[in-house]
């Protein structure tokens, strides 16, 4: 588990290689994290993707005595799939039809491409989950029935409510609405993260939690809320280097067009960016930006971005960019000639 403070900590097996300058594939060959006393992973037993606390493993690799992690449980411990079904006592895969349910929706974050939930969520939701004459008569959108409103509209009528009633609930949109409570929550997120972000911008002295206090927000409504709003700041501190880009890509004849990168926030917490090359002979379908890896190719314009990739993407069609983050427009147009 993530213990209560601890989120930002957390690395994957694709970050500790990238701190000590190693490919994954190479990192994960050698193994250096089975060596005798290099710290557990955090993540719970035949996880999938395991992680790792960034400041016991700097600990270890700089020959420091590792620090031993709080051992008392609070109700902001992150715990995965495997240790929400423990909690409950019912296994990982009735837990997967558990999380579909509102107050899980609401609560669920994402750790490093990883679903987590705050271990007083968990307890909550075991002693308020109805039973199934609760479900069956349950207000909200109906069992497979679209939502009633098209997503590049819903902005635009949410906001509206969020100005109203800064406290306003994903069930309140649902009933004003008639959409689906994960689609409301996460409008909801967005609109308040922007909003967030907005503020923060202005005064960068301000937390995420002062600037959604700022707002009225409840703290209880603004967790998945404050991650996105850093990441909407950083994605706007990069906004004149993606335009930089897409000039060049323009220039050099692959783009139609000059706009910058569609920017999305697949986990919140991450930034990536699409640029889709639609010249007359581009050197891929498109690019894709990481703001943990940086520039790769991607083989589908339709699809550029992998769903739920714990790790760097890899494949004969996927070529890795330059060197950084952020190359130089032109070492970014050598890099695809090459």
């Amino acid at each position: 588990m993530i213990r209560a403070g601890r989120r930002d900590l957390a690395r994957t097996l694709a970050d500790l290689a990238a701190q000590q300058g190693l490919s994954t594939q190479r990192y994960t060959k050698v193994k250096p994290y089975e060596a005798a006393g290099f710290p557990a992973p955090i993540s719970s037993v035949r996880a999938r993707t395991q992680l790792y606390d960034s400041e016991q493993v700097d600990a270890y690799l700089q020959g420091k005595p590792v620090p031993q992690l709080p051992d008392q449980d609070d109700a902001e411990d992150l715990l995965d799939r495997r240790e929400c079904a423990a909690e409950i006592g019912v296994t990982p895969r009735s837990w997967d039809s558990y999380k579909t349910d509102s107050l899980l929706t609401e609560h669920k974050t994402e750790v490093r491409g990883v679903e987590h939930w705050p271990r007083g969520i968990v307890h909550q939701f075991q002693t308020s989950r109805p039973g199934r004459a609760a479900s069956a008569t349950a207000g909200g959108r109906p069992k497979r029935t679209g939502d009633q409103i098209p997503r590049d509209q819903l902005p635009a009528l949410t906001a509206p409510l969020l100005d109203a009633d800064p406290t306003i609930s994903a069930a309140h949109i649902v009933q004003e609405l008639g959409v689906h409570r994960d689609t409301a929550q996460d409008i909801l997120t967005r609109l308040r993260a922007d909003r967030m972000a907005d503020l923060m911008a202005a005064d960068p002295s301000l937390t995420p939690g002062a600037a959604a206090d700022a707002l009225g927000y409840p703290a209880g409504q603004v967790r998945r809320a404050a991650i996105r709003a850093q990441a909407v700041l950083r994605a706007r501190r990069t906004a004149p280097y993606f335009a930089a880009v897409a000039q060049a890509l323009h220039d050099r004849g692959w783009t139609t067009t000059t706009a910058a990168p569609t920017v999305h926030h697949p986990a919140d917490d991450v930034v990536t960016a699409v640029v889709l090359l639609d010249g007359p002979t581009p050197p891929a379908p498109a690019l894709v930006w990481d703001e943990r890896q940086g520039w790769r190719t991607a083989n589908s314009r339709r699809h550029p971005l992998l769903r739920g990739a714990a790790v760097p993407p890899q494949g004969d069609s996927i070529r890795y960019l330059a060197t950084g983050t952020t190359p130089p427009p032109d070492a970014l147009i050598t890099a695809l000639t090459a």
